[in-house]
């Protein structure tokens, strides 16, 4: 016997309703009532009934398919923002197709060429830290697709965006140390082409003159987040003359690499040296000392990525005006920053 797959019509005839009444059911139509809508989805579910997305694609002259280009995935922070963008788009029916520039430029522009070829109805997106020449999205708006960038953005885009409030964040971190007593205050920073490593740097320069700290510009050191050169940077400031009493560093697996070697050095922490990171990575409260850190509501900034992506594929494209969505942070003390425990 011939295997069929079911389709719209086997559930309108089984239900007795029309095709057209089913297919609003099915994408939860506001003008199909619950219980139609309930019969509808329960049939479903039992026939094993499976949306014929090339059909629908044909029709709507869509392939109900996205793209995302993250800077890694094995890094906790956009691991997490992706799956909360899977969650909304799911739900939309919509597949996320996932690529990882690897923090290369050139990967960065090469999987964004791919995913136009395959014709995705929109991109998310995060810079690499290599990225300075934004043309290959330039040209993702030139060709008409939408674009939303999240965490690290470029000002030079007129797209929507999703970000923390990073400067606000940075200047509660470097508060903290400044109230907990520490006084020569160093801040370990990302790459300078990276606006989100601007405004944490802003961020931590607003806190020392708002307490009337002098600022030294052999306290700030930044590198480009390799693996390894946080110890080349962390090296220019344990050789300086006045050694810092607290760093501040750009993220989390910073501050964790910072902290790993000051404890093989045989520095204490926080006794000699305090420590804060940013964006409260699960290793975070797990490592001896607990660190401090300036949380992120990353999961959500992936799902308001994603809901904005599909707003602005769903609306009217000659009404479309950018958005930028700014989300909260919230500092978290913890051992790493406050003498005597806590």
């Amino acid at each position: 016997m011939k295997n069929h797959q079911p389709t719209i019509i086997d559930i309108a005839k089984e239900l007795g309703i029309s095709k057209s009444t089913v297919s609003r059911a099915l994408t939860g139509h506001p003008n199909i009532s619950k219980e139609t809508q309930k019969r509808v989805l329960e049939l479903a579910k039992k026939l094993d009934y499976q949306k014929n997305t090339l059909a629908l694609s044909l029709v709507k002259h869509q392939s109900f398919s996205l793209g995302a280009v993250v800077p890694e995935l094995i890094a906790p922070f956009f691991s997490l923002a992706i799956t909360g963008a899977q969650e909304v788009t799911s739900r939309a029916g919509y597949t996320l197709f996932i690529c990882q520039s690897n923090e290369s430029y050139l990967t960065e522009v090469a999987n964004v060429k791919a995913l136009a070829e395959r014709q995705i109805d929109g991109i998310i997106t995060s810079l690499s830290k290599e990225t300075t020449d934004i043309e290959h999205l330039r040209n993702i708006q030139r060709k008409g697709i939408p674009l939303v960038m999240f965490n690290r953005v470029s000002a030079d885009l007129e797209v929507s965006k999703v970000v923390v409030n990073d400067r606000e964040g940075a200047f509660q971190a470097v508060e903290h140390l400044i109230l907990a007593g520490y006084k020569r205050i160093a801040h370990l920073a990302g790459p300078k082409n990276l606006l989100i490593s601007q405004n944490r740097l802003n961020g931590y320069l607003d806190a020392l003159r708002t307490y009337n700290f002098p600022i030294e510009d052999e306290l700030i050191t930044s590198y480009d987040l390799s693996k390894g050169q946080a110890r080349v940077a962390l090296m220019r400031l344990l050789d300086l003359p006045q050694v810092p009493d607290a760093i501040f560093c750009i993220n989390d697996p910073t501050a964790i690499e910072v902290m790993q070697i000051l404890k093989v050095r045989g520095i204490k922490i926080p006794d000699d040296i305090a420590l804060v990171g940013f964006s409260d990575d699960p290793a975070s409260s797990l490592i001896e000392p607990s660190l401090t850190t300036v949380a992120q509501p990353i999961i959500e900034m992936g799902q308001v990525a994603a809901q904005l992506l599909l707003d602005q594929i769903q609306g009217d494209a000659e009404k479309f005006v950018p958005e930028t969505k700014v989300l909260k942070t919230k500092l978290i003390v913890r051992r790493s920053s406050v003498k005597g425990g806590i």
